[in-house]
């Protein structure tokens, strides 16, 4: 894609929410996306999902994003929030496409080498991580990490790999259909 990739971190560190966010407005990123491991209080909840920022009643989309926002320091900037708001919606339509585009890559990858990989789908939720983000923007919830198959698969490289490159294969289908005109800004 000839694209310059600008990671917020190369180690396994903790980095605010705000910050990554930042990083990715501090750099004209055309892209933000946020790739997470999923946990689940039930053991045996599976699969892959992506999300894009907007507000939802989804009781476990709720939730998901309760605990990723747990990390948030109280009080916050009312007028940056209020501009980012703006031009989130103004995103909107990109973000969707973008999470559209992600998670068929992640399903179509992932279920050709391994068996019984769970497709959850593209969901919204309200993610304070992508809040801020001046570009469409996802979240990424690549496998849950406490099930017993897909935390094995998680620390392989191989599958690692599978995730990276299905993330690729996404963002660049992503990038064909905005040349083509069929994704609307």
């Amino acid at each position: 894609l000839r694209a310059k990739t600008v990671l917020t971190r190369t180690k396994d560190t903790s980095l605010p929410l705000a910050e990554r966010t930042r990083i990715a407005n501090d750099n004209n990123a055309d892209l933000f996306i946020s790739i997470h491991t999923n946990a689940s209080e039930y053991k045996t909840a599976k699969g892959v999902e992506t999300y894009y920022l907007d507000n939802t009643n989804d009781k476990a989309s709720l939730k998901l994003a309760e605990r990723e926002n747990a990390s948030l320091a109280k009080g916050g900037d009312d007028l940056g929030f209020i501009i980012s708001d703006f031009i989130q919606n103004a995103k909107l339509g990109e973000s969707i496409s973008l999470a559209h585009h992600v998670q068929d890559s992640l399903q179509l990858t992932l279920t050709r080498y391994y068996e019984g990989v769970k497709g959850l789908g593209v969901k919204k939720a309200p993610f304070y991580v992508l809040v801020g983000a001046h570009m469409p923007c996802v979240l990424i919830e690549v496998s849950f990490i406490d099930h017993p198959v897909e935390g094995k698969r998680l620390a392989s490289r191989r599958y690692q790999k599978l995730i990276a490159s299905a993330i690729y294969q996404g963002v660049k289908a992503y990038f064909v259909a905005t040349a083509k005109g069929s994704v609307k800004p």
